[in-house]
């Protein structure tokens, strides 16, 4: 059995097995039976042992703790706008993963300047818009603000600085079968872990050779047009996949804009998402504004009352 920060590779014909087990040994046999064939019962030994390091070596390796911040260093910085950029982190080997179940986020924490001249940890918390099927680092999508801790002080980081970061935590653990249907309602960076799920929920579809049959629809909120995250993402997924819907809002929305316009209303959420149903759920992520707006809008309509603070079987969970 593997230990709780390790998991096997998905199969024994991966190419990590068959370069670094299957081939060396079968040259050291070759070899040994070239040269001299009476080492053969000593290169068969040898090339077990190496063998089965090479599969211990191998396994993918969780590396959050839920009750201790490590460091992980700033790898690259993509910049998408001019508040907005996505910071990918290293993990210490090619072999690790976060180790993050999906639907969960985690804490960042830095250390930020005060008026009074001393330093205090402040911690926010962050889904990565990465999971586990990326091995050796993780990506976080971070909008920055003149006012904000944690995102100004990711956007003024600089390649190679250090963030801390510990986990898993949060309620919500997605698993194929939770619901038959998901409303989300996201607004900004909200969107998150709301595009955890929905990869999640594609890559296990059964075309990909999974079971997952989930259907979503996704209520995407902003103000202007250049403020809609990853748009590009999320339309090829709703092109690849039928069972994902996105309708965008906007409050100022450009010419020619055939998407909703304003604020998310109950009628709004009522055209585009599921209705109240005990094999369903509505996700909601944005601004405590929004997020508060959206519990009134949803129990107007007859979905379960929203509780201060979501746990796994509610009808509406707020992350």
């Amino acid at each position: 059995m593997t230990s709780r920060h390790q998991v096997r590779p998905q199969s024994f014909l991966s190419p990590q097995y068959i370069n670094g087990v299957y081939i060396p040994s079968g040259l050291l046999l070759v070899g040994c039976a070239i040269v001299k064939i009476e080492w053969i019962p000593y290169a068969v030994i040898l090339a077990l042992a190496l063998g089965g390091w090479q599969v211990y070596n191998n396994q993918l390796k969780k590396v959050l703790k839920p009750d201790v911040f490590q460091h992980f260093d700033l790898k690259e910085k993509t910049v998408l706008s001019h508040n907005v950029a996505i910071y990918r982190f290293n993990l210490p080997s090619s072999n690790s993963i976060l180790g993050l179940p999906i639907g969960q986020h985690m804490s960042v924490a830095a250390d930020i300047m005060q008026p009074d001249g001393q330093a205090k940890e402040v911690v926010r918390s962050y889904t990565p818009i990465s999971s586990d099927e990326n091995h050796g680092y993780f990506d976080l999508l971070i909008k920055s603000y003149p006012m904000g801790n944690i995102s100004k002080h990711m956007d003024q980081m600089k390649i190679g600085q250090t963030l801390k970061v510990k986990g898993p935590k949060g309620a919500m653990v997605y698993t194929p079968g939770l619901v038959k249907r998901f409303g989300m309602i996201a607004g900004g960076t909200g969107i998150t872990p709301m595009l955890q799920i929905i990869r999640a929920i594609i890559r296990g579809r059964p075309k990909n050779g999974g079971t997952d049959t989930t259907e979503v629809d996704l209520i995407f909120a902003n103000v202007n047009h250049e403020d809609i995250l990853l748009k590009e993402d999320l339309d090829a997924l709703a092109e690849e996949d039928r069972g994902f819907r996105v309708h965008y809002v906007l409050n100022n929305p450009p010419e020619k804009w055939d998407g909703g316009v304003g604020f998310v209303t109950p009628d709004i959420i009522k055209a585009n998402l599921p209705a109240p149903a005990p094999d369903m759920k509505i996700l909601i992520c944005g601004p405590p504004p929004m997020v508060s707006a959206m519990k009134k809008a949803t129990d107007s309509l007859g979905y379960e009352k929203p509780r201060p603070v979501s746990k796994l079987v509610d009808q509406v969970f707020c992350f």
